[in-house]
């Protein structure tokens, strides 16, 4: 199996003690966004998860989690979004230095193999140009190309409620042009720092300049981590285009506080406050307890590692 910590809030920002002690119970509870009082119980033991994926825009308070996660046998990759943007766009993150510094020491503790930085998502507006993602992305190149396997960007989608709630700020899509046109500057940048550079889940060709089609949940490098093939399928319940592999994400919508205005993850400011209110480090919830009304189902995991076969990968 193979878990997901977060596509739906930032875990290792917010809710990292919580996840330590749904490793050691050896099982967390996820409430159907879809069906409320549908809950699925999932097994965390390290015979089952293969993997785990977390996203963050800030892991400052992950090093002694990640230390324990390690200790108890949990292998483990990062998706780490850090973003050129002010506080205009992201108001709920501390200083990018201390987010880069952050990444740079996780990848010196783990290796730049766990370590997947996300440029994500490019906006264009009168003050975040391309020009400035130009001289941006170089100069975040510089620091963090050494430090991580790849790099992966994508362009803002037009998620309708984030659009509304931005002030204006995100007014429009990239244009198909201005995409080609950042598309072949970051090429040549990322380039000169031997940084791999791929894009999410894109409907633009983008392969004149060298730019393939990543994976968040990414089977081929789970595989390599590993060293071990897996006996894995598409993921049919992401948008079209993407090419993830089938996980298990034990997130909550409108449990994250950093408040990015292009965020799909948090619909209702008020809602917001309420699971904060809710949460409580010691429920096999994210948000809350169970419920009388509530149908606990034992969902059906395992390891999808083919164990009669390895991998020697060269460094």
């Amino acid at each position: 199996m193979i878990l997901s910590a977060s596509r739906r809030t930032d875990i290792p920002a917010l809710y990292a003690d919580w996840f330590c002690n749904r490793l050691h119970a050896g099982y967390v509870y996820v409430r159907n966004p879809h069906a409320p009082h549908q809950i699925s119980h999932i097994d965390l033991s390290p015979d089952t998860v293969d993997m785990i994926v977390f996203w963050t825009k800030n892991a400052l308070l992950m090093e002694d989690p990640l230390e324990e996660i390690t200790r108890l046998g949990y292998p483990f990759y990062f998706q780490y979004t850090i973003t050129p943007y002010g506080s205009d766009i992201e108001p709920g993150l501390p200083s990018k230095q201390s987010i880069i510094s952050n990444f740079i020491r996780l990848s010196s503790l783990y290796g730049k193999e766990r370590m997947v930085w996300r440029y994500d998502p490019i906006l264009v507006n009168r003050k975040y140009s391309m020009a400035f993602h130009k001289e941006a992305f170089a100069n975040m190149c510089a620091l963090l190309a050494p430090w991580a396997c790849r790099c992966v960007f994508s362009f803002i989608d037009p998620y309708p409620k984030a659009m509304r709630r931005s002030g204006g700020q995100i007014d429009r899509l990239v244009s198909p042009q201005e995409m080609q046109l950042i598309a072949a500057e970051f090429s040549h940048i990322a380039a000169t720092h031997r940084l791999p550079l791929m894009s999410c889940c894109e409907a633009v060709d983008l392969s004149p300049y060298g730019i393939t089609h990543s994976a968040c949940i990414d089977g081929s490098l789970i595989e390599k981590l590993l060293g071990c093939p897996l006996q894995v399928k598409s993921d049919p319940n992401q948008r079209a285009g993407c090419g993830c592999v089938q996980s298990i994400d034990i997130g909550a919508y409108d449990t994250c506080t950093h408040d990015c205005l292009y965020c799909y993850a948090t619909h209702s400011p008020k809602t917001l406050v309420h699971n904060l209110y809710l949460h409580d480090g010691a429920s096999p919830l994210l948000v809350g307890f169970p419920t009388p009304k509530d149908k606990i189902i034992k969902r059906v995991t395992k390891s999808l590692k083919n164990s009669q076969l390895s991998f020697d990968f060269l460094p």
